[in-house]
């Protein structure tokens, strides 16, 4: 089996974005609906990187810079606009917690439905199923349909069956501390020991130096281009002299 491979080419990812209507009280009296032209965003632009399997790379950049954008190409959530993208590996992304959970259904189908979109094998859910119940401690609501369940409650739920499918590529927004003090302490021990095993992880953080303590190789990103890619010490630091200048 060949090794995980990220390659990205000038990828470029662009939106168009369509502004609200004019609901003015003066627009409504005047009968009248004005609507701003269709503009786009550029999300990213022109991203050419290259990750090899045993790499550990980290994300920085204000919010807007394109750090989530370019998680989500590279999981396949967003087709780049331009450019050409190769990912090789299984995927994990481990950020779009709420996709495929189905509200009327309980706890434990949903465990199954996540897992299974999540490239999990039928066998080998089943077998982890009572695991992956336990460490959301979440007992017998379990039993019960998701839109039952507090804010809380969903995340235990999701962060529990994502975190139990073993992937190549790990992407992450953010090291989660997800729900109470308790719980919290948990999801990241599991998280960090989903970094050690992946073949290659991916990082987005605001959390410099512990970003910098998980990986060798920092991602700069400023207003959708790559402003520096190096080592980690040496990227934070020039980051950091950036933002007090």
């Amino acid at each position: 089996m060949a090794d995980a491979l990220i390659r990205l080419q000038d990828v470029g990812m662009r939106f168009s974005v369509s502004p609200a209507s004019d609901r003015s009280i003066q627009g409504l009296f005047r009968g009248l609906r004005r609507r701003a032209p269709v503009r786009t965003v550029d999300a990213l632009r022109g991203i050419s990187l290259e990750v090899r399997s045993g790499e550990r790379v980290g994300l920085i950049g204000p919010n807007g810079a394109g750090k989530t954008t370019l998680l989500k190409v590279i999981g396949g959530i967003y087709h780049p606009t331009l450019g050409e993208s190769l990912v090789q590996g299984h995927v994990c992304p481990l950020f779009e917690f709420a996709t495929g959970f189905e509200m009327d259904l309980s706890g434990w189908d949903n465990i199954r439905i996540r897992c299974m979109l999540l490239g999990m094998p039928r066998r080998d859910i089943e077998r982890r199923i009572d695991e992956i119940a336990e460490f959301s401690g979440l007992g017998e609501f379990l039993d019960y349909p998701v839109r039952a369940y507090s804010a809380g409650m969903f995340v235990r739920l999701a962060f529990s069956a994502t975190t139990a499918v073993d992937a190549e590529i790990l992407l992450l927004d953010e090291i989660m501390a997800a729900g109470d003090l308790e719980f919290a302490a948990r999801s990241k021990k599991r998280m960090l020991g989903m970094i050690g095993r992946g073949e290659i992880v991916i990082l987005s953080s605001h959390v410099l130096d512990e970003l910098a303590d998980i990986c060798s190789r920092i991602v700069w990103l400023d207003k959708g281009r790559v402003r520096l890619d190096g080592p980690s010490r040496e990227v934070v630091e020039r980051y950091r002299e950036a933002a007090t200048t």
